[in-house]
């Protein structure tokens, strides 16, 4: 049994959970997010907790309820608190732009690239180079910063490319002439 999977999730205030079979819809202050399970976990809501269970007792059932149980959580934080990822641009001549629905990246390639923002995040820029992206659905948060890091990762001899704040970048040494 997952350790993470037997605790209850508690419904913030400021949420409102709907269990309808295996969809789960939370409405917040942030927005609103829905998901639906397979029937190999069963979800219940009772006195302002959500109690995730395995269906049976097979491998499939056990492995999903701790990874329902999670994502059920991160939905109820998300609506109510939102998630935040920040990025930095380093490197001469490299900049970020907001244009209506597009992240416009200068990354010292011969073309600009463009990153197509999703309905319900946020995505803005200050300085040109600071980046942050935020929204109510945590894997969509993820994946727009890891999308924009992939365009040109932080290298480690001269420290230039986007780096994800709070992230380690080990440096390296450069070659030695002799």
């Amino acid at each position: 049994m997952s350790r993470i999977g037997k605790l209850p999730i508690p419904v913030l205030d400021k949420a409102n959970v709907t269990i309808d079979g295996q969809t789960v819809r939370v409405e917040g202050p942030k927005g609103k997010l829905e998901k639906t399970f397979d029937g190999s976990v069963n979800i219940e809501l009772t006195d302002g907790e959500i109690r995730v269970t395995p269906a049976d007792s097979s491998r499939h059932a056990r492995a999903m309820f701790g990874t329902a149980r999670s994502i059920i959580n991160n939905m109820v934080v998300g609506v109510v608190d939102g998630y935040e990822k920040k990025l930095e641009i380093k490197g001469v001549g490299f900049r970020a732009a907001l244009e209506g629905d597009l992240l416009d990246l200068a990354l010292g390639y011969s073309h600009p690239v463009k990153v197509k923002i999703p309905e319900g995040i946020t995505v803005t820029v200050a300085e040109n180079t600071k980046i942050s992206v935020s929204g109510a659905d945590k894997q969509i948060v993820g994946e727009i910063a890891a999308t924009i890091y992939s365009y040109f990762p932080a290298e480690p001899y001269k420290g230039k490319g986007v780096h994800i704040v709070g992230q380690y970048v080990r440096r390296k040494e450069g070659k030695k002439s002799a």
